[in-house]
């Protein structure tokens, strides 16, 4: 365990996602002066690093008896968040000999800061360097993430409307080894689900009295496994959201229809005859160990014949998504994983590095087994860039998370004029987004890009019972709109 004492609680999740990513797979607990009694039986173990941050200097210090590095970290200057933050790196990477990619960026938009810097007509060697220079992040990550924002311009130019629709489907055939969502398996919770799709469209009925006659300029159902619905009730829903809304112009329609051992041609059919443009189709790995070991009820042969039998039917714009640091998985299997995606050739991939949630399954598997047994080999995220962009895919969207493994991202790629809109707002936060369902998150953004946020109850059976509670949430944090 790697136990930090510091005195700026404020800092506490900072110093903790610093620390984290240079020690990875250590236990790392922060000691601040307003931890809880049951943190401090901690002081009873020997120190292994003390921050001391304080209005005039500060000091790092490893291991009992060493000599600490000083510094001070400007609390005067405009943002003495940022210089903490670089002080704090500069510590841990002089004692561990090593530097991370991502430098000091410790959320989960990394693109956003490279975005308004284009938007103000900053150059492409300004933002760079500034990555380079005041987050710490390499050159290659820098040069990554400025290639995204551009495409990220483009496509935010393309939106008219004030917000774009998300609907959650909480179902699944099976919960995966390493989720954390809602998510329930829908053979046992078959009798809820019109129940549930019932209280869904009350919600939605709601939503168009705060935009008047605005119509969302996308639609996301994700899940969840929306597909894990019948055809009947993916169609219920649907013809309830075409009621509701005017969807004959949106600029993109998007259906999870993640796991493969879920997509049929009945409910392919529905999806199609509702206007749907964009389906993903998730296989995780190419691999059928692997797939077996974390919880998915399908084999790569579902996974080709779902690609085939929604090219059959018409659909042009389908997404996959891969998983990295997978237990078991190591360059030749990721190769594998790689070259079959080739062969289907879907017009965006998303790639996600293994980030495991304290409510997954995977976290106790990992204490058992330790975390060396889900690295990502050196080289492989070269390789899946390199092979996307053998695919005709350039990186359009990214994102990263608590627990990464190595330290990495999630990054969309797509073929030109194939990117995921609604993926894009979501991560940018540049348009409001109404939601419905169990665990889903409404934003408003207003002026200045202030955000609001409605956040539905996740637990299934307390959501159904609440609904109106969230319908009443959300009218409260979009209330300047309806007004």
């Amino acid at each position: 365990m790697i136990r930090i004492d510091s005195t700026e609680p404020r800092l506490t999740y900072e110093i903790h996602a610093i620390a984290s990513s240079f020690y990875p797979g250590e236990e790392v607990k922060i000691v601040t002066p307003e931890s809880n009694v049951r943190d401090r039986v901690l002081r009873a173990l020997s120190p292994t690093a003390s921050i001391d941050i304080n209005e005039n200097e500060s000091s790092v210090r490893f291991a009992p008896g060493t000599a600490p590095y000083a510094g001070g970290p400007g609390w005067k200057d405009k943002s003495p968040k940022d210089d903490i933050k670089r002080f704090i790196y500069t510590a841990f990477s002089k004692e561990t000999g090593t530097t991370l990619p991502w430098g000091v960026l410790t959320g989960v938009r990394p693109v956003k800061p490279a975005l308004s810097m284009l938007e103000e007509g900053r150059t492409g060697e300004e933002i760079e360097d500034k990555y380079i220079s005041e987050y710490y992040v390499n050159r290659d990550k820098a040069a990554l993430i400025y290639d995204i924002a551009v495409r990220e311009h483009e496509i935010l130019e393309k939106l008219m409307s004030p917000y774009s629709l998300y609907i959650g489907i909480p179902f699944c055939p099976t919960t995966c080894m390493y989720c954390s969502f809602a998510s329930y398996p829908i053979g046992a919770y078959r009798e809820m689900v019109d129940g549930y799709i019932d209280r869904v469209i009350e919600e939605l009925e709601d939503i168009p009295g705060i935009f008047g006659d605005n119509r969302p300029d996308t639609v996301y159902i994700g899940g969840g496994t929306p597909t894990s619905l019948s055809a009947a009730q993916l169609d219920r829903l649907m013809s309830e959201v075409d009621r509701i809304f005017d969807t004959g112009s949106l600029l993109e329609y998007t259906v999870e229809a993640g796991r493969p051992d879920t997509v049929t041609e009945d409910r392919l059919t529905v999806l199609k005859e509702h206007g749907v443009s964009r389906i993903s189709i998730n296989p995780q790995s190419m691999n059928e160990k692997t797939l077996g070991f974390i919880g998915r009820s399908h084999s790569p042969a579902d996974v080709e014949r779902a690609f085939h039998l929604a090219r059959e039917l018409g659909f042009d714009n389908i997404n996959a998504d891969i998983i990295l640091g997978l237990p078991g998985e190591g360059r030749a299997e990721v190769l594998n994983t790689m070259e079959k995606m080739a062969s289907l050739s879907p017009e965006s991939l998303t790639v996600h590095a293994l980030a495991v949630k304290n409510a997954a399954r995977m976290r106790k598997w990992i204490a058992e087994h330790g975390a060396d047994s889900t690295v990502i080999e050196e080289g492989v995220p070269e390789l899946v860039m390199e092979k996307a962009a053998g695919m005709g895919l350039s990186p359009y969207y990214l994102y990263r998370q608590k627990h990464m493994t190595g330290n990495l991202e999630n990054t969309g790629y797509a073929r030109e004029g194939r990117y995921g809109i609604y993926n894009v707002l979501m991560m940018e936060e540049r348009q409001s987004i109404a939601a419905a369902g169990a665990g889903t998150v409404s934003k408003r953004v207003g002026p200045g890009r202030d955000i609001k946020r409605s956040v539905n109850v996740k637990e299934l059976k307390e959501y159904m019972d609440r609904y109106q509670e969230m319908i009443s949430r959300r009218r409260e944090v979009f209330a300047p709109l309806r007004n």
